[in-house]
């Protein structure tokens, strides 16, 4: 024949067989690269996991009931019955798992208990240190206020008399505290006793001193009419207390002295005026 038909060039076809084959011949570079960074993958996380459980185990080893609760301080208000009754919701707590904040606060709870410091102790015990508050002066009628001026204790049937009294308006505790506080050593340093500070609803002040001559420092320029008192009033205060009713300072250039027998006008009479 003239014209043979032309032979065409087809791609021969590879079988599946093959083809796998050639997959896994061609990924195989891979495994050994996988197998060796995997291994220290599972070590790290063997040697973390056995960490963990050994932790897990020395604290469930250490964390042993609470044995015993000591008690430390100096009590003179506080009934040991108040502080068994605050400890016992936490007794048979483990030594580590134990809830320190709140076995504190529980504490703080007691009337008269100022300060609470805990620890534990090894093996199985737990240290309380009670610091009470210590009374500095009467609020109003019933309350008592700290050292620090702050109101801790309210509605108390036996006041002990020799505190000094604050009274003032709800909410004002540290301000007429703070007087208190500025006033009572400036006072003793002229010999005389701080006996009552008050704050009236008008925002009026008066000191009362323990020989019961009152002090009205009114609402405006109460220090520098403190200063008056001590450096002009005083003297004649402290000569002539127990006939002294009240001194006057509500002015602006003088005082005047109520007397108990009668009242009587002193320093400088004439061109006083009060300005509250």
């Amino acid at each position: 024949m003239l014209f043979e038909p032309r032979k065409r060039n087809r791609r021969k076809q590879s079988s599946p067989q093959e083809g796998e084959v050639a997959s896994r011949w061609s990924l195989s570079w891979l495994a050994p690269l996988l197998t060796q960074g995997l291994k220290p993958v599972l070590g790290m996380s063997g040697a973390l996991v056995g960490a963990a459980l050994l932790v897990w185990g020395l604290m469930t080893a250490l964390d042993r009931p609470i044995a015993q609760v000591q008690v430390g301080g100096q009590f003179h208000r506080v009934a040991p019955v108040q502080i068994e009754a605050a400890v016992a919701p936490f007794r048979g707590a483990g030594f580590l798992s134990i809830d320190m904040d709140a076995l504190r606060a529980a504490l703080e709870k007691i009337p008269w208990v100022d300060r609470v410091r805990v620890e534990r102790r090894w093996p199985k015990s737990v240290r309380v240190l009670i610091t009470e508050h210590v009374p500095a002066a009467r609020w109003g009628e019933d309350g008592l206020m700290n050292t620090r001026g702050e109101l801790f204790l309210q509605h108390v049937q036996h006041l002990p008399p020799e505190l000094p009294q604050l009274v003032g308006p709800d909410g004002t505790q540290e301000e007429v505290a703070k007087l208190y506080l500025e006033s009572y050593p400036r006072l003793l340093a002229v010999g005389m006793r701080l006996a009552k500070v008050e704050l009236d609803p008008r925002g009026a002040w008066a000191l009362t001193l323990s020989n019961g001559v009152q002090v009205r420092l009114g609402r405006q320029n109460v220090q520098e009419r403190l200063e008056r008192f001590l450096r002009v009033a005083s003297p004649m205060v402290a000569a002539r207390g127990a006939a002294v009713s009240y001194v006057d300072l509500r002015y602006s250039n003088g005082f005047s002295v109520g007397w108990n027998p009668v009242t009587q006008v002193a320093h400088d009479p004439k061109d006083l005026t009060s300005d509250g």
